[in-house]
């Protein structure tokens, strides 16, 4: 596995260097991006030969995630109102990549901006510190932590399902999946159990070039989608595609034991 994605994200970074500026906006690697993957795929291959490791791991992915928790919750679980997004369960390429886009800024994010700075973090978990190493243990972290059952949803009537999903089969599938997995492998971020209004409007955002990090295939994709066609498919994504049970938590009332 760690081979294969070894090759695909080696391939990525091709593909966005041919293909010029738009690209490497998206995905340019580099940096923290890159330094963090390798240190999460290093991670993996000594944790199997050491579980003690693991334990170290996770409780410095704890650390880290204090910060995070502040606005994204203990769970990982965000907000209904789409204030804060659902980040428990999501690849841990994504979370990477994300973090390290609005570190570099390639991703405008001023709510967050101050929280992941290396400062920040380093603050808060002296002994994991605020590089690097720390981005890889917290998405690591993040990407274990059980889904909410009850994300948020549209409300009975407000879109219209059926134009959804034939929008989702002709535009979306190809890179988010049937059942809107994503793929660790390239980047594609799962969007199950996303909450629908923090959905909406990062979709606006990507399809009005307010997201400067956005893929621009889904840029491409999307601009020519009305006001209805964006809340529809958006809202059949959140009312109709689920996780898979085992990557959600046993309940709604589920709390987190890291934090007690």
């Amino acid at each position: 596995m760690l081979k294969k994605l070894g090759l695909a994200l080696a391939g990525a970074a091709l593909a966005a260097t041919m293909a010029g500026g738009a690209a490497l906006a998206w995905n340019e690697g580099g940096g923290e991006q890159d330094e963090a993957i390798k240190i999460l795929f290093d991670l993996e291959k000594k944790i199997k030969e050491d579980p003690k490791l693991a334990e170290k791991v996770r409780k410095d992915g704890i650390a880290v995630y204090e910060v995070c928790s502040a606005c994204h919750t203990t769970e990982g679980w965000g907000t209904k109102d789409g204030t804060f997004p659902q980040l428990a369960g999501q690849h841990d390429t994504v979370i990477i990549k994300q973090l390290a886009d609005i570190r570099a800024g390639n991703r405008d994010n001023p709510t967050m901006y101050p929280f992941a700075l290396p400062k920040e973090i380093k603050n808060a978990a002296p002994e994991v510190g605020g590089g690097a190493y720390a981005i890889a243990v917290v998405a690591r972290y993040i990407s274990q932590l059980p889904m909410n059952p009850d994300w948020g949803k549209p409300k009975p009537g407000e879109v219209d399902l059926e134009h959804g999903e034939k929008l989702f089969k002709e535009n979306c599938v190809r890179c988010h999946g049937d059942n809107g997995q994503g793929s660790r492998e390239k980047f594609f971020p799962k969007i199950h159990g996303q909450h629908y209004l923090y959905m909406l409007r990062q979709f606006e955002w990507i399809r009005d070039g307010k997201r400067r990090n956005a893929n621009p295939d889904m840029v491409k994709q999307i601009k020519n989608f009305t006001d209805k066609d964006m809340k529809d498919v958006i809202g059949f994504v959140a009312a109709k595609l689920s996780p898979p049970k085992e990557r959600l938590a046993p309940s709604k009332d589920w709390l987190n034991p890291d934090y007690e």
